[in-house]
């Protein structure tokens, strides 16, 4: 017998919700035994920033390491950074805290040469103090949400100063979002109701926003204080 739609959610929850134990049953910036045999990599080693670069510059700058962590300093300047590498099909696991009142992002198919922005480009998965912004947030502005497109369906974050744990899968353009154990977005990219969503908002002025197919990952600095470990990827492979 199949499995029933409730149940691959439930097997999808269970799956998740174990990923974050195991993380948090390691030490930082490592992976396991098992999680090497499947195919995952980290994307920072707890000690330096070799991997990423300011988004359309050099090298990383505007931030620290510190106690395993790769900080924003939101110092101001916009030192949005990405990867030196880029990805299509994956899933993304990372570590992130927030200081009060701090606003971030963690991006995908970001695209460089002849944007000025980060965001011109890549989808956002966003990262934001739900409960201490200083003023109104719309529902697609809060944590766990595909930014100015989706709202999240859950709220999982934990209090600011705790660390969460995201994870991000891009398989063909079916993005899902996961927050803690707990999935926040669902969604098709370049479908017909993807593509009213996209006009009808704040990316209608944005033309290439979501439209490459690969790209590198990023991670904002919005001009706030926001810590990221455990950042690590794996490919997932095409069926046969």
């Amino acid at each position: 017998m199949g499995l029933t739609p409730k149940m691959l959610v439930l097997t999808a929850v269970m799956a998740a919700t174990l990923i974050e134990a195991m993380a948090a049953m390691q030490s930082p910036n490592t992976l396991s035994t098992a999680e090497k045999a499947a195919g995952w990599r980290l994307l920072f080693d707890g000690k330096t920033s070799t991997g990423w670069h300011v988004y359309g510059a050099g090298p990383v700058v505007g931030w620290e390491i510190a106690d395993g962590a790769m900080i924003a300093l939101g110092q101001g300047g916009g030192h949005d950074i990405v990867t030196d590498d880029e990805f299509d099909n994956f899933e993304l696991v990372i570590d992130w805290k927030l200081s009060p009142r701090a606003n971030s992002g963690i991006f995908f198919n970001v695209v460089e040469q002849g944007y000025d922005v980060i965001y011109a480009t890549g989808p956002e998965y966003q990262l934001i103090d739900d409960d201490g912004w200083q003023g109104p947030l719309e529902d697609w502005q809060r944590t766990g949400a595909n930014y100015a497109m989706h709202p999240p369906l859950a709220r999982a974050a934990k209090p600011v100063g705790e660390w969460n744990q995201t994870r991000i899968v891009v398989d063909r353009g079916h993005v899902q979002h996961w927050l803690n154990g707990a999935k926040t977005a669902d969604y098709q990219l370049w479908t017909p109701e993807w593509e009213a969503l996209r006009a009808a908002g704040k990316w209608k002025d944005f033309p290439a926003y979501g439209r490459a197919k690969k790209g590198r990952l990023g991670l904002q600095d919005h001009g706030n204080k926001v810590w990221f470990r455990n950042i690590k990827v794996r490919t997932i492979r095409s069926p046969g």
